[in-house]
């Protein structure tokens, strides 16, 4: 079968033959019809990023695609079906704190490094091998469908985040960091979980107003001016004096101070919820004051991904017309055009933009 495949960081990836993937027991094979190349690709390829990726590999964060074979223990896949892979594996060996790795991207410890030795290559193929617990069944897709879909992996991180404060119906919540790619689709999931307000914070004011024209009157902007005690009043005031719930999506290159004024607009007994890349690149680390923390009730919590229950709740959302696939401005690339699809992505991030490689289509 045709891959791309990094064979070394900061050199283009290499569309190639290797060797069609089997499935074991415990796995699905699935044809790779749809997978999202996300905006800061290409700082992971060049090695800006120093992801924990053991090359050559074949990269690639999931998508959608068709079973081809299945493993002795699925009871209900069928060879076939239209599935979500969810690149989110994780080791079967310990259910409270099972290892982690991002397959074709990224992992956590030295323990997900290991689990990604195995499931090493991701969907920038043909032809992917996935756990049996990582893929979802989509029902019937037409092909401009198909995909919208492979893009979940982008407001999957959010929602990850929202599930694990237990985001409510009806409560507000801030986002710092909305006018990226992460970011933007967080607002979308905010108000899709039933969010009464979500408030919007970045600095690219025609972007925040793009999204306040876009989701209507339960949707608000902050634009950030540097000011820190300005930017924290109208932080409070926008969220009608303090957010239930603040998720940070901020991404590396932006201060710690930043991320701290928006962890700070929570209100007494509010959560917050860390996703963003602060240190990633060097710089102070994110500091808050114990007092604080302590005295007004403050949940603070860390999150890389979410459960696996989330994807099957997620396309349920989508399925009901919550969280609308519809208006994503998607560009699509055949395999063999990879690196424009990466340099195509890298420059264009914004909100509900998506660039869509679809390896089974003709250069």
């Amino acid at each position: 079968m045709k891959a791309a495949v990094l064979e070394q960081f900061g050199q283009p990836l290499v569309v190639q033959e290797v060797p069609d993937p089997v499935a074991g027991g415990g796995e699905v094979l699935v044809e790779v019809l749809a997978t999202c190349v996300l905006p800061y690709a290409a700082d992971v390829f060049g090695g800006v990023r120093r992801y924990p990726l053991e090359t050559p590999v074949v990269p690639g964060l999931g998508g959608v695609g068709r079973v081809l074979a299945l493993g002795p223990d699925a009871t209900r896949l069928r060879v076939g079906d239209l599935v979500w892979c969810d690149p989110t594996v994780r080791s079967r060996d310990d259910a409270r704190t099972p290892d982690i790795t991002l397959q074709g991207w990224s992992s956590r410890g030295e323990g997900g490094l290991a689990l990604s030795r195995h499931f090493h290559d991701g969907s920038f193929a043909e032809r992917m091998v996935v756990p049996t617990e990582n893929v979802e069944p989509l029902g019937d897709l037409d092909a401009d469908q198909v995909v919208r879909w492979a893009a979940l992996a982008v407001p999957l991180v959010p929602y990850g985040g929202l599930l694990a404060v237990g985001l409510e119906a009806g409560e507000t919540l801030l986002v710092s960091g909305a006018t990226g790619n992460f970011g933007s689709a967080a607002v979308a999931v905010g108000l899709a979980m039933g969010a009464a307000r979500v408030v919007a914070v970045g600095r690219n004011t025609e972007v925040l107003a793009g999204l306040e024209r876009r989701f209507g009157p339960r949707c608000r902007s902050v634009a950030l001016t540097g000011d820190a005690e300005a930017d924290t009043t109208a932080m409070r005031t926008a969220t009608g004096g303090g957010a239930d719930v603040v998720l940070d999506l901020m991404p590396p290159e932006v201060g710690a101070d930043v991320v701290r004024r928006a962890v700070m607009s929570v209100r007494p007994r509010g959560r917050v919820v860390l996703m963003g890349g602060v240190g990633m690149l060097g710089g102070d680390d994110l500091a808050l004051p114990y007092p604080w923390i302590m005295r007004n009730d403050i949940t603070v919590c860390g999150q890389w991904m979410g459960p696996r229950t989330a994807n099957g709740r997620m396309i349920a959302l989508a399925r009901a017309g919550l969280l609308d696939l519809a208006h994503e401005d998607v560009t699509r690339f055949a395999l063999d055009a990879v690196n424009d699809a990466v340099a195509h992505a890298a420059a264009h991030g914004g909100p509900f933009v998506r660039t869509i490689i679809t390896p089974q289509s003709a250069a």
